[in-house]
């Protein structure tokens, strides 16, 4: 891609403070985009049930991303929000909105995790997934999609998982929750497809991030492994293909080439990023 092809785009990453939506919007900068990021601050942690895998940030750290988008010589924006929140999630859409103008990128990366067994999986857990994980997504595009048509450019990366395609033990929400994910993503495709607008999803697999070492020590609980984090990490590490985590950067170059000119033509897809791993 060329250097800055982005420039004077305006972009919103959800989840994007920490992780794979940070390299997500640090390689959207890098092109020139402005970006505004959006993340569940340290305040909304009362919301969580004890049993979901997510990251709060406090707000020194949404401060150090957005000082690093900025020094890429764009616009930024960090802001506390709850995606499973309607009022919390269009408040900040307009204070987006007002700052950029508009918003012609959308990267849905907030997400989070659960683990537990369909015989007795609580359902407070059950809809709490998918409210974030997929419910969490409709909420950001129904508000984004409008503009990006009127404007007759946009583009929308949905963030699925090797979930989405395969299944397994304990994982039965966050698993529903990721193919509904694709099911959405080209639903919105197809209705994006004649006003300039795409919509794809990626599937991470193992990648290394704050909240993969949470959701490292969830899986060992469930599996009933006594052994460091460390010890996991190596163990997984070497059960993947390509014997590696893929690292987040990776993901957000990925994310920002879908975002270009360059990209149009690929829409209504799912792309694994998963270093040959099928989960």
């Amino acid at each position: 891609m060329a250097a800055k092809s982005l420039e004077g785009r305006k972009a919103w990453v959800t989840g994007g403070a920490t992780g794979m939506g940070r390299e997500c919007a640090l390689a959207l900068a890098g092109l020139g985009a402005d970006v505004a990021v959006s993340s569940l601050p340290v305040s909304e942690k009362g919301t969580l049930l004890p049993e979901q895998n997510a990251y709060t940030l406090t707000d020194e750290e949404l401060e150090k991303t957005r000082a690093e988008i900025a020094a890429r010589g764009v616009k930024a924006k960090a802001l506390g929000f709850n995606i499973t929140k309607n009022e919390s999630v269009q408040a900040t859409f307009d204070a987006i909105v007002k700052d950029f103008g508009r918003i012609d990128i959308l990267v849905n990366a907030a997400g989070h995790s659960g683990r537990a067994y369909m015989a007795n999986h609580p359902d407070a857990l059950w809809h709490a997934i998918l409210d974030v994980c997929l419910t969490g997504h409709f909420r950001t595009i129904k508000r984004c999609l409008p503009g990006m048509i009127e404007g007759k450019w946009g583009r929308i990366v949905n963030f699925a998982s090797t979930a989405a395609n395969v299944g397994a033990v304990a994982h039965g929400a966050y698993c529903a929750a990721k193919s509904g994910v694709l099911g959405l993503t080209r639903c919105v495709a197809l209705e994006g497809a004649p006003h300039g607008v795409s919509c794809n999803a990626i599937n991470p697999g193992f990648v290394a991030t704050p909240q993969s070492k949470i959701a490292s020590v969830q899986q060992m609980k469930i599996e009933g492994k006594v052994m460091s984090y460390e010890e996991y990490y190596e163990k997984e590490r070497l059960n993947i293909p390509q014997q590696r985590w893929i690292p987040a950067s990776e993901v957000g170059a990925l994310v920002a080439f879908l975002c270009g000119d360059d990209a149009f033509g690929i829409t209504g897809q799912d792309i694994t990023i998963a270093g040959g791993s099928m989960w």
